[in-house]
């Protein structure tokens, strides 16, 4: 059924025009595609921004099947990865940065989980059950690396593998990262130096009196505040870890796509 009217989710003309490339995992007038891939991509934009479930879609999209069958695909071929990585090297070189960045900034947040959610454990610090999210992202806030493990997992235990994706995504050219207190110790040292980069630990300047922004780490708070626009993101309902991952990757796409897009209608520069 053809929709009758635009969501506020829905792409733009021009943000289509620049996403569409990536999205065409076959030609666009394929004899196998039963749906408008526009109208496909909208609806998958329409789950992550307003939570609902695959199967309460509205009836003038796509049919939930067809939805959720294409955003796998996508997921599985690294389609916003890919799409995050050139949206960012020209964000990047739009503010006179190189565009590969040579700093990051690593922090993570816990997702609360549902009944559905597979491999969920109690953070203790949080006092939540859940998984926990854990980012890389250049000083912009722009992603670069996303990990999921159980809540009850340390963030300096995790610090080995979120490195590892990190440098393989701009080829080992990071050589610092900015983190809480909650990174200190040998280990997580060690584990970044095999990366070939430095923890640098950001501390509080003296005691702690409620929420306080610090140097550098801040960023990385935005980046979450950003992924909680898009409601279904604010609890765990996957059942997979690495679909949890994939929909965090594909929110921060659409994030960086809309800036892009807006900021370039402005013609102004966003200062980090």
């Amino acid at each position: 059924m053809a929709k009758s009217y635009a969501y506020p989710s829905d792409v733009s003309d021009e943000e289509w025009a620049f996403v569409l490339p990536y999205l065409l995992l076959s030609k666009e007038d394929s004899g196998s595609r039963t749906h408008p891939l526009r109208a496909v991509f909208d609806a998958y934009r329409y789950v992550l921004r307003s939570g609902c479930g695959w199967r309460l879609l509205p009836g003038d999209f796509p049919p939930w099947k067809a939805v959720y069958d294409q955003a796998r695909r996508w997921h599985a071929a690294g389609v916003f990865e890919a799409l995050i990585a050139d949206l960012r090297g020209l964000i990047r070189v739009g503010e006179g940065r190189s565009w590969h960045p040579s700093a990051a900034v690593l922090d993570s947040r816990t997702v609360k989980s549902t009944a559905s959610s597979e491999g969920a454990a109690y953070d203790g610090a949080k006092r939540v059950k859940g998984r926990k999210l854990h980012l890389a992202v250049d000083t912009l806030g722009h992603l670069l690396a996303a990990v999921v493990s159980p809540a009850d997992a340390q963030d300096r235990a995790v610090v080995a593998a979120l490195c590892a994706e990190m440098q393989a995504e701009v080829s080992r050219n990071i050589t610092a990262a900015f983190v809480d207190q909650g990174y200190t110790g040998t280990e997580p040292a060690t584990a970044a130096a095999e990366q070939g980069l430095e923890l640098l630990v950001v501390k509080h300047a003296g005691p702690k009196r409620g929420f306080v922004l610090l140097p550098r780490r801040w960023v990385v708070e935005r980046t979450f505040a950003w992924m909680t626009n898009f409601r279904r993101l604010n609890r765990d309902y996957e059942r997979l870890a690495e679909t949890l991952r994939a929909l965090h990757v594909s929110a921060h796409a659409f994030t960086l796509l809309t800036r892009a897009m807006r900021d370039q209608r402005r013609g102004t520069r966003r200062k980090p």
